[in-house]
């Protein structure tokens, strides 16, 4: 998951940090293999260190004290730990998954639960989605106990009526309730009216197929969550037991 997510945030509009005064050589290797400076670092043993994106990878320059030559790779100490990893997630995985966060809390969700619940977990959800629906029957107890917030943005790709139903729900004039009757009949009861989309509805599948993609997720559900760490989290598929306790607390 944190490969995925890093890689993803990274591609975000707008997040890539500045690099600074990158020298010649750094610069030119960097191009030339494709990589992305994200900012220098103050790494042990002197050199001085850049920190990078390659593909789905972080990666760590290192300039050699010539300044004509640079090395890339990982770097360890002494027992063998990798800093580099620990470099990835302080300096690059963990402040944009707070971005990322920002950017979940702006939308506009299906929410189920007060705004004062403790705990926040918004889920990408398509409606022909079967482990969408035994999610969101999962997180009821802790929703209705007053211990979560639940928050769903409504995509539509898995099935050609999957926008006509998604349409239906947001078009609803309670569109939570709809979504909740939707999930209690197993999909079988939507909200009379208007299944064409219109330009607004249409707009906000589209804006949430978007997130979703740029969060790194390619299937639903895709959960999202910050721990007791405050690091933004990323479940896709249907958690277990133990993931379930980890995003949502002790079952009420």
């Amino acid at each position: 998951m944190k490969n995925t997510l890093l890689a993803s945030v990274l591609m975000i509009p707008g997040l890539a940090m500045a690099a600074e005064a990158v020298p010649d050589a750094v610069k030119r290797f960097s191009e030339q293999q494709g990589i992305k400076i994200i900012k220098k670092i103050n790494a042990p043993g002197g050199a001085p260190t850049w920190l990078g994106q390659y593909q789905d990878m972080g990666v760590t320059i290192f300039l050699l004290p010539d300044g004509k030559h640079v090395v890339s790779g990982y770097l360890y100490d002494e027992k063998g730990k990798n800093l580099s990893e620990d470099y990835f997630k302080k300096e690059i995985y963990v402040p944009l998954g707070r971005e990322m966060w920002k950017q979940l809390n702006a939308t506009h969700p299906l929410k189920e639960g007060a705004d004062t619940a403790p705990r926040k977990v918004f889920v990408f959800a398509d409606p022909f989605c079967p482990y969408c629906k035994t999610f969101w029957s999962e997180a009821q107890p802790w929703v209705k106990a007053g211990k979560v917030q639940l928050n769903t943005l409504l995509v539509a790709f898995l099935n050609p009526n999957s926008g006509r139903n998604a349409t239906a729900i947001l078009n609803a004039k309670d569109p939570v309730s709809a979504w909740r009757e939707y999930e209690l009949s197993g999909g079988k009861t939507l909200p009379q009216g208007e299944t064409n989309a219109s330009r607004s509805t249409f707009t906000l599948l589209q804006q949430h197929q978007k997130l979703m993609d740029e969060l790194g997720a390619n299937a639903t559900p895709a959960i999202y969550y910050m721990n007791n760490q405050n690091e933004l989290q990323q479940v896709v598929g249907m958690p277990d037991e133990k993931q379930l306790q980890e995003m949502f607390g002790p079952k009420p």
